[in-house]
C-alpha cells in the first residue's frame, strides 16, 4: 500500500516540474514559409526573425508543428539549435 501512495506523489512532482517553463523565452516574427517537413508532411519550416533577448536580430529557421503563416509570432524556448534545410524538392512527405 505505501509503494502505491509513493508511486502517485512522484508522479504529481514530475507533473509540477514539467509545467514549468525553464529559463527564458525570446519572441520571433515569421517571416518566410520554406516548406513541409516531417514523415507525413505535418511540420512547416519557417524562417523567423529573433525580436528579444540574447540572439536579437538574428534570422534562423525552425521547424513548426501546427498552423503557421507569415506575420506571426513564434515563442522560442531557445535560440541557440537551428533546424536543418529542407533537401528534396517533394513538398509532403517523403516518398509521396
Amino acid at each position: 500500500m505505501k509503494n502505491q501512495k509513493n508511486q502517485g506523489e512522484e508522479r504529481k512532482s514530475k507533473a509540477k516540474k514539467s509545467d514549468r517553463i525553464v529559463g527564458e523565452t525570446s519572441p520571433a516574427l515569421v517571416q518566410e514559409i520554406i516548406g513541409r517537413t516531417g514523415f507525413r508532411g505535418e511540420v512547416t519550416q519557417v524562417k523567423c526573425l529573433v525580436k528579444e533577448g540574447r540572439d536579437k536580430g538574428r534570422v534562423m529557421r525552425r521547424n513548426v508543428k501546427g498552423p503557421v503563416r507569415i506575420g506571426d509570432y513564434l515563442i522560442l524556448r531557445e535560440t541557440e539549435i537551428e533546424a536543418r534545410r529542407i533537401k528534396s524538392k517533394v513538398t509532403k512527405g517523403a516518398y509521396t
